[in-house]
């Protein structure tokens, strides 16, 4: 089994880290890097894994998974990326940076994975996108897979997409979670008590989800079946249209894809 090491153990490092725990992962075959001492025993303290120095990390560990920030990438690639073994894997989880970005720190002919997860790897039920550097064969894409399906679904894409996989689904639940919080407070607009209100959108969000994955039917279709004529779903969705709601969620991704470019862009 291979020993992991998360370098730059922010928020989607810890999520990498606890996922792999909960699937059983040896806490022996991790490691984990952070730039504050503090946080670093926070982590050993939770989880029970190694902290080491990123280069006594990179003398230890099989696969690399770059968690920093984007903007924070360069900087650490500078100093360790020509220091990486050869034939170790490296696995970046920094949106927008491509794995050309990574190619040019590192050793001529180092295999490099772009991952996209979110948030949801918390409860298990993240969306996972995987795409293979130029040097990343199979092999290297399946040790990807076996990392983050413990956390929820993976799904192989040209690397060309990533950054609309990064608005999509990497920022995804941030616009879930402002419906909630909308809907919350029309409940309460309306005369609901906000937990009522809570627990009444929140189940029916789980439901529709689920009907959506479970049904394999197009949302369409499924819509239709609520909307009765002269009803008040149909009243709610001409408001829905009239406020032009489907335009400012193209408008919305399409800004999110926009700013992902932009972070490549600067990292050069």
């Amino acid at each position: 089994m291979n020993t992991i090491a998360v370098l730059g153990a922010g928020k989607i490092g810890e999520v990498m880290l606890s996922g792999l725990l909960r699937a059983g992962w040896p806490v022996g075959r991790l490691i984990a890097t952070a730039r504050r001492p503090e946080r670093g025993r926070e982590l050993a303290e939770r989880y029970g894994v190694r902290v080491l120095s990123n280069e006594a990390a990179l003398a230890e560990a099989d696969v690399f998974a770059i968690a920093v920030k984007p903007q924070d990438a360069g900087t650490l690639m500078a100093e360790l990326g020509p220091k990486v073994p050869a034939g170790k894997l490296v696995i970046s989880l920094c949106a927008g940076l491509p794995t050309a970005f990574f190619a040019k720190y590192l050793p001529q002919g180092t295999p490099v994975v772009r991952v996209m997860t979110n948030t949801p790897a918390l409860v298990d039920e993240a969306m996972t996108a995987i795409s293979a550097g130029e040097h990343a064969t199979a092999a290297h894409l399946a040790l990807a897979e076996e990392l983050f399906t413990p956390l929820g679904r993976t799904l192989r894409v040209p690397e060309s997409q990533q950054d609309a996989v990064t608005a999509l689904s990497g920022s995804g639940p941030a616009y879930f979670y402002y419906l909630v919080e909308a809907m919350t407070d029309a409940g309460i607009l309306l005369g609901l008590p906000r937990q009522v209100a809570h627990d009444l959108i929140v189940q029916t969000a789980i439901g529709s989800a689920v009907m959506l994955r479970e049904s394999g039917e197009h949302p369409v279709k499924l819509r239709e079946a609520v909307t009765s004529p002269a009803g008040t779903t149909i009243s709610a969705i001409r408001e829905l249209e009239n406020h032009r709601v489907r335009a400012a969620l193209l408008a919305a991704l399409e800004a999110a894809r926009d700013r992902a470019q932009e972070i490549a862009a600067d990292a050069r």
